[in-house]
């Protein structure tokens, strides 16, 4: 069976365990064999550059050994994505570029909402370096790390800054900056009444479309 391989790049297996939970509408619906995978020589989060930068060999490596009809990079710093299409001929996405996309097809100014106020800069460098300055309305901290993201007082916190993206920033869209906050993304679009992107999603869906469609055979 064809095979898409999700990578989370950090160690912690509750992250891995809840991003894999959010693809079961995607299964649902295709005949791919969807496998997510933990990193265990990732941080338990990946919230600072040293962590990005730390993990872009790993990956890599882990590539290379894993024989997969595509690949996800599910964190949201898309740590490796340029390294690992150089190993492998098969495709391989990372979540925030592919939440980018996803984006612009549900609204015209997207909104993010990261997990640390230090992430803001290096995400608004990545909106910037894939030329959609004037597409992104906003993006701010609910300043909770990728471990703490279970508790049942996120979605309070994520809903506050999804409403100020919304009302103040002008956001018409919505993505969630972690793959660890992705089990949120119902309750959110339920009380804020626009679309929200789990960006795990938004790079499975794109990796299911582009092997259906021959892209993994193209060399």
């Amino acid at each position: 069976m064809t095979r898409v391989l999700v990578i989370n790049p950090n160690s912690s297996t509750d992250v891995t365990a809840s991003m894999d939970r959010g693809l079961d509408p995607i299964r649902a619906v295709c005949n791919l064999s969807i496998e997510s995978v933990t990193l265990p020589e990732g941080p338990p989060g990946i919230e600072t550059q040293a962590h990005i930068d730390s993990v872009v060999l790993p990956v890599a490596a882990l590539i290379k050994r894993e024989a997969a009809d595509a690949y996800v990079i599910a964190c949201f710093s898309d740590p490796g994505l340029a390294l690992a299409r150089e190993v492998t001929a098969k495709p391989v996405v990372g979540i925030a570029e592919s939440s980018f996309q996803m984006a612009l097809g549900l609204g015209y100014r997207f909104g993010i909402v990261s997990i640390r106020s230090v992430s803001i800069p290096r995400h608004l460098r990545y909106v910037r370096q894939v030329g959609l300055s004037d597409r992104i309305a906003g993006d701010r901290a609910i300043d909770v790390g990728v471990t703490e993201l279970g508790g049942a007082s996120v979605i309070d916190r994520v809903v506050e800054v999804g409403r100020q993206l919304r009302d103040e920033d002008g956001a018409d869209v919505l993505i969630l900056g972690c793959a660890g906050m992705g089990h949120w993304r119902e309750k959110a679009e339920q009380a804020l009444g626009i679309p929200v992107i789990d960006p795990t999603q938004a790079a499975v869906s794109r990796s299911v479309a582009l092997v259906s469609l021959g892209y993994d055979k193209v060399a």
